[in-house]
């Protein structure tokens, strides 16, 4: 150090005479070299940028990949995903069927017995493969739209139906003809199903609600004690439940989440509710802004000493105060509510009110003014209940044949109904119109499902059975079929239709073809195996019964998704995007940012 310094010290001082001119230079130079240190800085600066933006620029890929039924390669892949599906569904198949554990990316994993919630959630990494899995899921939320259960038999047969039917294309076979052969066969099965099934009895829809909730009998009664309460017609809703414990209560009458617009209409102080009975309804789709415009209505009223309901759109506060003031002095007695909905659906719901109650809605594309009006525009209910958040009109009855065909009308509406939140909406308008809603309080929907698909097309023996039984039909339909591989095409869905059952059997842990062969050894078709105990008896009388739309829907949807997938023979895919590289930071940057 202390040579360096002296060296240092000798330079200055050869460098003191001219000292000005040398500063001057040093400096120039210095200059110079500060600026080709900016210059190369900001050029370095300028390509890293750039470099950067090329980075960040998404490359689009629109380039899809071809996969070829090459040696069977593309069948094999879709296969592959079929079957992890159908395994992974399989288990909760059967009284002893077990649950799946779900991931949850948010909270904590769901445990559930459900087949199609169990399919939805089912994403396989391999592109191929992934396909192969919704295929399937499709027979499985078909059925599951339709009939509302039996998810899991859709599954596991449309797995039986491709892996036959693969067996059969492999060695050769023509799929668009044995493609036919599953079509013919199915269709000629679903018409023998039909004279397999017999009709409900009341005594068996608890059987069936229990069968399809895991031979819960509790949840089975409680369905069967409501479907009594208001008749098969009726309308049976599912609620969340608050509690530990199931419950079920009726609503009578047309009940909607609208209370009272002001607690001083209160007749009940004590529940904090209006009740009136023998009420008149004022039904209005617009906002009330004067209370002058009421005035026919309600002297009506008063020299009637009738109560009046009004549903309108809104009450402006000045409308909205003469009610209130007439209501506490005992002039009038009246409430007002807001018309349930909103939009369209708010229009839609006070013309049910007004077909309930044989009134009509005021409205000015009718022609109607309110202030011109009197009674004849006003409808009947026998009983009028508002609380802060619901309200629950009856209806005298007087109306029931415009009642019918409203709710004809709506069903009509629901089955061209596209979107399933479209179709809910409707379905309510129907519960609400009808008159007697049972609420059940539980969480197992596909027993009440399972219980209205049995009232609407009947009931056929369960566990897998009836399929079996449909299997020992095949030959005889065979014979109608015109060539030999449409006949193959059959014996593919014969073999299909003992999966089912050989599935409840090893899920309880016995051999699957031992118990085929045992139930079709006996010619009784009420005779079956019944997994729950082990024991061969007539599952009819044991209580193990399924609804013939849910079996019927099995089999249609699950031929449908085989023909689809024994007719593919190139599977198109698109390619993943590589994950884009960050580019390396500047080397002489301490920032801690890569620009």
């Amino acid at each position: 150090m202390a040579s360096t310094f002296t060296a240092m010290s000798s330079i200055s001082s050869m460098i003191a005479p001219n000292g000005r001119m040398t500063d001057k230079k040093l400096a120039s130079s210095s200059n110079k070299l500060s600026s080709l240190a900016s210059i190369s800085s900001s050029s370095f600066g300028r390509r890293q940028s750039v470099a950067l933006r090329r980075a960040r620029t998404p490359k689009i890929y629109a380039a899809k990949d071809l996969h070829f039924n090459k040696d069977g390669y593309a069948m094999k892949k879709l296969q592959n995903g079929v079957n992890k599906l159908a395994d992974l569904v399989g288990v909760t198949l059967g009284p002893k069927g077990r649950n799946v554990v779900l991931e949850s990316k948010y909270g904590a994993p769901k445990i559930v017995n459900d087949g199609v919630t169990v399919a939805k959630e089912v994403e396989l990494e391999d592109p191929v493969e992934n396909i192969g899995a919704k295929l399937v899921r499709q027979a499985a939320a078909k059925t599951n739209d339709l009939a509302g259960d039996g998810t899991t038999t859709s599954v596991v047969l449309a797995q039986g139906l491709i892996a036959e039917g693969v067996k059969v294309v492999a060695a050769g076979a023509n799929p668009v003809l044995i493609t036919r052969g599953i079509e013919k066969t199915s269709k000629a099965l679903v018409s023998e199903l039909k004279q397999m099934s017999k009709e409900v009895e009341d005594s068996e829809l608890a059987d069936v609600a229990a069968v399809s909730a895991g031979n819960n009998y509790e949840v089975g009664n409680m369905i069967a004690e409501a479907m009594s309460k208001v008749g098969r017609k009726g309308v049976v809703t599912l609620e969340e439940g608050k509690s530990a414990e199931n419950m079920l209560y009726v609503v009578e009458g047309m009940q909607f989440d609208r209370g009272y617009i002001s607690p001083y209409f209160v007749t009940d102080s004590e529940k904090m509710a209006v009740e009136y009975e023998n009420c008149k309804l004022l039904l209005v789709d617009k906002k009330i802004t004067n209370a002058r415009d009421l005035i026919n209505v309600l002297e009506d009223a008063i020299r009637g000493a009738y109560p009046i309901l009004i549903i309108a759109e809104d009450i402006e506060q000045e409308a909205l105060a003469t009610l209130v003031v007439n209501k506490l002095r005992g002039a009038l007695k009246i409430a007002a509510l807001k018309a349930p909905g909103f939009g369209e659906r708010k229009s839609q719901y006070l013309d049910d009110i007004a077909i309930l109650t044989g009134g009509t809605v005021i409205r000015d594309e009718v022609g109607l003014a309110l202030d011109k009006v009197g009674k004849e525009v006003l409808g009947n209910a026998s009983k009028v209940v508002l609380t802060k958040d619901t309200t629950t009109i009856v209806g005298d009855g007087s109306t029931q044949d415009a009642v019918s065909k409203r709710v004809a009308q709506i069903r009509t509406l629901i089955e061209n109904a596209e979107q399933d939140y479209e179709r809910e909406k409707l379905n309510e308008r129907i519960a609400k119109l009808s008159g007697g809603v049972a609420v059940i309080q539980l969480r197992v929907e596909d027993a009440l499902n399972a219980t209205k698909a049995a009232v609407e097309e009947g009931i056929v023996v369960g566990g897998g059975c009836t399929l079996l039984r449909l299997s020992s039909k095949v030959d005889a339909i065979k014979e109608t079929l015109d060539n030999d591989e449409e006949k193959v095409g059959a014996d593919i869905v014969k073999r299909a239709l003992c999966y089912p059952l050989k599935l409840i059997a090893k899920n309880a842990g016995v051999n699957g073809s031992v118990v085929s062969e045992k139930v079709l050894s006996s010619d009784n078709h009420k005779y079956g195996y019944n997994a729950a105990t082990g024991n061969y008896e007539d599952l009819m009388a044991a209580g193990i019964i399924d609804p013939t739309k849910v079996v019927r829907c099995c089999l249609e949807h699950a031929s449908s998704v085989a023909k689809t997938f024994l007719m593919s023979d190139c599977v198109v895919v698109e390619i993943k995007e590589p994950e884009p590289a960050m580019p390396a930071g500047n080397p002489m940057d301490n920032s801690g940012y890569g620009y």
